[in-house]
């Protein structure tokens, strides 16, 4: 009598293959890339824009902001320029965020830093504050 059941897909052995070791300072690099992410969401949302708006003025889709913001793209300094511009905020604080400045570069960011990541500033505060800095 004729059944129903499928006949079984032949099982292909895999070739016992060691996994590929870590690159050094790779994980730090993808701990910077999330962390610039994680900074323009929230510089994003402290500015109540949504991605759309920040997209249209950094000139970038929404879809390559938004992997930005969630570590999956790691933007060049053009790109983070242009953020930085739609978030009225220093670019340089960007680049220490994502490790494009040497410490000594980032040493004179302090206190940008501290204006970019304070909530409870308007982006006209902040603009104000990052003008006398500049």
């Amino acid at each position: 009598p004729p059944t129903n059941a499928r006949p079984r897909a032949a099982r292909v052995k895999t070739p016992n293959i060691p996994p590929i070791p870590p690159v050094p300072g790779l994980d730090d690099l993808d701990k910077r890339i999330a962390d610039v992410g994680e900074f323009i969401r929230a510089q994003r949302e402290t500015a109540r824009m949504s991605v759309r708006r920040l997209a249209e003025l950094a000139g970038e889709s929404n879809p390559y902001l938004s992997q930005i913001e969630r570590g999956l793209r790691k933007p060049s300094a053009d790109i983070l320029q242009q953020i930085a511009q739609g978030l009225q905020i220093s670019a340089g604080t960007l680049y220490g965020r994502a490790g494009l400045l040497s410490d000594d570069d980032r040493h004179g960011n302090e206190v940008r830093d501290a204006i970019a990541r304070d909530p409870q500033l308007s982006a006209e505060q902040r603009r104000a504050l990052l003008h006398v800095y500049e």
